[in-house]
């Protein structure tokens, strides 16, 4: 299993006027997290193809692009075509999330799929190696600082469960009230990848804050 955790900030939770000012302080990150909604498979709208390609340019990390949007197989290629590192989409609005998958590696992208909280985890069993990671959300998509669920530490420990009895590579990322509070849960259920919006671009010092989510993170990780 992987030997380490990552932090990815998500800009949700960045001041957008001054975007390229806030990817430079948070530059002791792993990836930076760009959610991606449609107003129409969550109810909120961020941004598309134009902004992602604008932060590219000027991110000092890789991107971990997450699809919160309708029809991903129509527009998620386009986002590994910018030349996100990662590309995450919901399997709730896929129709043939391994052929995506497949298409986003032969473009490049690691290839994640998303579970919302009332979707379960067990229809993924067969399909792990499919995917480069696994995004299990720790609240409703569509909106930052809502409060993290514990109720879907389960599912993450059953991931974990599954990905080491098959000797999957597969990271599990978490996404949804990430603080220096819930990260060790999340951590001993077996996630190895954490999305932090407000905990990080809300603090004072975002390297800092980086440093002490991964520290706790380390500390209660699951290998």
């Amino acid at each position: 299993m992987p030997d380490s955790v990552r932090i990815n900030p998500s800009i949700l939770a960045a001041d957008f006027v001054n975007m390229q000012a806030e990817l430079a302080r948070i530059a002791a990150a792993d990836f930076v997290h760009v959610d991606v909604m449609d107003n129409h498979f969550v109810p909120n709208l961020t941004f598309g193809p134009q902004m992602v390609e604008r932060i590219q340019a000027t991110s000092p990390v890789p991107l971990d692009v997450h699809l919160m949007i309708s029809e991903p197989e129509r527009w998620a290629p386009a986002y590994a075509e910018l030349g996100a590192a990662s590309v995450t989409f919901h399997l709730e609005a896929a129709t043939e999330p391994l052929t995506l998958a497949r298409r986003l590696r032969e473009i490049g992208a690691r290839a994640g799929v998303a579970v919302k909280p009332a979707t379960s985890v067990e229809s993924l069993f067969d399909m792990l190696d499919g995917f480069d990671q696994i995004l299990v959300m720790t609240v409703e998509p569509g909106f930052g600082g809502q409060s993290f669920m514990a109720d879907q530490m389960p599912k993450l420990a059953l991931l974990r469960q599954e990905a080491r009895r098959r000797g999957s590579q597969v990271w599990l990322q978490v996404d949804g009230g990430i603080s220096e509070s819930t990260i060790a849960q999340a951590a001993e259920a077996g996630a190895d990848t954490f999305v932090a919006g407000s905990a990080v671009f809300g603090a004072a010092d975002p390297a800092q804050a980086i440093a002490a989510l991964r520290a706790e993170a380390s500390r209660h990780h699951r290998h």
